[in-house]
């Protein structure tokens, strides 16, 4: 107990560790802001270009900036989407049913961090052909490249929190009551993994959101390769659009950390 009590870092130090860590984050983010506020060789600072995008009077060459924030966020829905219904359940049906693969399938989801999305471009490029002549080649479709970029993040965050619940014990028990496989991963799996469903959906998103070199070698508008376009015209208005998209992933993270503690008073 002692030894535990010394290696405890102290308030102070704790403390420290943390203004350090948020000064990194922030510098970079104050700076983006006071850039995006000169108002060029006149010198001073203004909100004119903010005005100008938060009231949408920006001119028509900024149109595929609003294009490709809709594609990220249609892509960011169907990708969680894929996560949860292809994912989660291949997840829970390994750990239920053939717990001797569970190895073989975190081999599986972990494999993509290691490959770089160039040397995926060039293997997903024949596969998107077909896609394109079967299904179309809407932007939409890049959640099929997306989903496999967010396998090994959406894998370590639901893994974390099966392994911290008994599904085993309680699949058991519910099927014992009578309950089907569907009533079983709806109504008891899901609640109890609800944190893991939603720091994977989070990471996904932030990984949509983010993406650029798959979209962009796919010739597909999304955020990222609008606002290398936005760039071009007006660096100032690029900068808005990526601490906006940045403000947003910041406030889903607070949405679903207010999901993941339940309600008050709450017991599980």
């Amino acid at each position: 107990m002692s030894a535990t009590t010394t290696l405890a870092p102290r308030p102070v130090t704790r403390w420290v560790i943390l203004g350090v860590v948020g000064a990194v984050f922030a510098l970079p983010l104050i700076a983006m802001v006071e850039f995006t506020m000169r108002r060029g060789l006149d010198g001073g600072y203004d909100l004119s270009r903010w005005i100008t995008v938060v009231s949408g009077e920006l001119g028509p060459a900024y149109a595929p900036v609003w294009q490709g924030i809709q594609n990220s966020v249609v892509l960011a829905l169907v990708t969680v989407l894929l996560m949860l219904v292809l994912l989660v359940p291949t997840m829970i049906l390994v750990t239920l049913r053939f717990p001797s693969l569970q190895r073989v399938l975190e081999f599986i989801c972990l494999l993509p961090i290691s490959i770089p999305a160039i040397v995926l471009v060039v293997g997903l490029a024949p596969v998107y052909q077909v896609i394109s002549r079967m299904l179309g080649s809407g932007t939409w479709s890049l959640a099929f490249a997306y989903g496999i970029l967010v396998l090994p993040f959406a894998y370590r965050a639901v893994q974390s929190n099966i392994e911290a619940v008994d599904v085993v014990t309680l699949t058991e028990a519910a099927r014992s009551l009578g309950a089907g496989w569907v009533t079983v991963i709806v109504s008891v799996l899901m609640p109890n993994l609800r944190r893991g469903l939603l720091a994977g959906a989070f990471i996904s998103v932030a990984v949509v959101l983010g993406e650029f070199t798959i979209a962009s070698l796919l010739s597909r508008t999304t955020l990222q390769t609008a606002l290398v376009v936005a760039s071009k015209a007006d660096a100032f208005i690029a900068v808005i659009f990526a601490l906006l998209a940045l403000l947003f992933a910041l406030l889903l993270l607070l949405i679903i950390g207010r999901i993941g503690r339940g309600r008050p008073g709450r017991t599980s």
